[in-house]
């Protein structure tokens, strides 16, 4: 009994020794770990700042939400276009689409619109400003245009602000989008574009023609100078829209190739990637020396474009030569989450931005002296108008078989002492009697457009102090 008394302290005390000697060895095998759990946690921080900076990442979906909702720099309401970043798997680009084909954009005057996709809602939030959009529903002539579309474009984002359509006949078609209708003379904005940077034209390079400035007949397309030869300069020549002249250019000085290679610049036979189904605008040059003074010219009606693409190329010119795609959907939301909103996308740079700043001054032109310079008479003297920098070119040409006459304006308008700009296209199609004409609607809906900011400015600091 002795002996086991004496064993058991003896075995106690080795238990002991044995649990201290354990522990020794794991405290200095944990220091010998600490590198490595050093290098673990620096792993571990620099993976989760590499995800945060993944997601905050403007081509991210959920950066995208995230600038939606903070306010600040990057911070822009609006959206990339076709919805690309959609991200809920039931419904795709071509449903979406289908459905957005079927809103009432062009007829509607509100800003948000309700989705049905199977047994799922969205809240669609659009880019038209309802005021501009109310306007001109309410001021189209209806008894004298069998079609009208008017566009009215934000130049540097590509955000469509307002799309009016009317059909006589049609009343669900869109019109805006529908490229049926002959270029006309805008297509002598092209025919600009090229000249200026192939043959190093400018405001005041002289050219010649003979006869008729609204002609075009193969006897006035060859180089003579004679007694009855007018000269002129290239911005006159802009300004009063002279066909000749154009022809000339065209067909002995740019050709076939440069003209189809600026046309597609320019967006011809190309499909932008729009939230609805926008068909391209059609061009077909021949291997005919007088189809290439037509197309120059604007003197045909197979040159086919839709009043949005008129203000995409109008818009390109005004952002210094690029193209951006054109957006009408800013913000997709579904249970109150954002899943789609867009961004500004630059499709191409179609010319120098010296080009497009000569292209302007010719615009201008159009408005001071030239073909639209009537309906913006006295624009100098008008409290809106005249704070703005104002430029266009006009379009017309006949369909004498159906008594229709096509009647194109695509302009822009920026202010002189600020930041905000607006791109606008009209087309009118009259029947049996010229109604308004195109460069009037633009008029009105420059003025409607800027009024308001204008109207806040001139009540001047002592009325803001006394309403408070």
């Amino acid at each position: 009994m002795q002996t086991h008394a004496f064993v058991k302290p003896k075995i106690r005390e080795l238990a002991f020794r044995w649990r201290d000697y354990q522990s020794t060895l794991k405290k200095k095998d944990a220091l010998r770990r600490i590198p490595f759990y050093a290098a673990g946690f620096v792993t571990f921080i620099l993976l989760g700042y590499g995800l945060v900076a993944l997601l905050m990442s403007p081509t991210s979906p959920a950066g995208h939400d995230l600038a939606m909702q903070t306010p600040g720099e990057g911070a822009e309401p609006g959206l990339k276009t076709g919805l690309k970043t959609m991200i809920d798997e039931a419904i795709d680009k071509p449903a979406l689409r289908k459905i957005f084909n079927q809103l009432p954009f062009a007829t509607a005057c509100e800003k948000t619109f309700t989705v049905t996709a199977g047994n799922t809602s969205y809240m669609v939030q659009s880019s038209i400003d309802p005021r501009l959009q109310e306007f001109i529903i309410d001021h189209i002539d209806r008894k004298n245009s069998k079609h009208f579309g008017f566009v009215a474009m934000e130049p540097d984002t590509g955000r469509i602000v307002s799309m009016v359509s009317y059909d006589r006949n049609n009343p669900d078609a869109n019109i805006c989008i529908t490229p049926e209708f002959p270029a006309a003379s805008l297509f002598k904005i092209i025919t600009a574009a090229a000249a200026i940077e192939k043959c190093g034209f400018n405001c005041h390079t002289p050219v010649t023609f003979n006869d008729n400035k609204y002609t075009l007949y193969k006897a006035q397309l060859k180089d003579r100078v004679n007694k009855y030869t007018h000269q002129i300069s290239f911005e006159e020549l802009f300004a009063d829209s002279v066909n000749p002249v154009f022809g000339k250019i065209g067909q002995n000085r740019l050709g076939k190739s440069i003209l189809e290679s600026y046309a597609t610049a320019f967006g011809f036979n190309t499909r932008f990637d729009f939230a609805i189904p926008l068909s391209p605008s059609t061009i077909t040059i021949k291997d005919d020396a007088y189809n290439w003074a037509e197309i120059a010219s604007g003197f045909n009606r197979h040159t086919l474009i839709s009043p949005l693409h008129g203000a995409l190329v109008i818009a390109g010119i005004l952002n210094n030569g690029k193209l951006m795609e054109p957006t009408l959907i800013d913000a997709i939301r579904k249970d109150d989450q954002v899943i789609y909103h867009r961004n500004a996308q630059e499709v191409s740079n179609i010319i120098d931005p010296a080009t497009a700043d000569t292209l302007k001054k010719l615009m201008n032109a159009t408005i001071i002296s030239g073909t639209a310079s009537k309906s913006f008479a006295r624009s100098n003297k008008d409290k809106v108008l005249s704070r703005l920098n104002i430029g266009g070119k006009t379009g017309s040409i006949n369909n004498n078989a159906e008594h229709l006459k096509y009647d194109w304006f695509a302009g822009f308008a920026e202010e002189k002492n600020g930041e905000n700009k607006l791109v606008v296209t009209v087309l009118v199609v009259h029947q049996d009697f010229i109604g308004i004409r195109a460069a009037s609607y633009s008029r009105m809906a420059i003025k409607e457009y800027f009024e308001n900011d204008y109207a806040s400015l001139d009540e001047g600091p002592s009325s803001k102090s006394a309403a408070l």
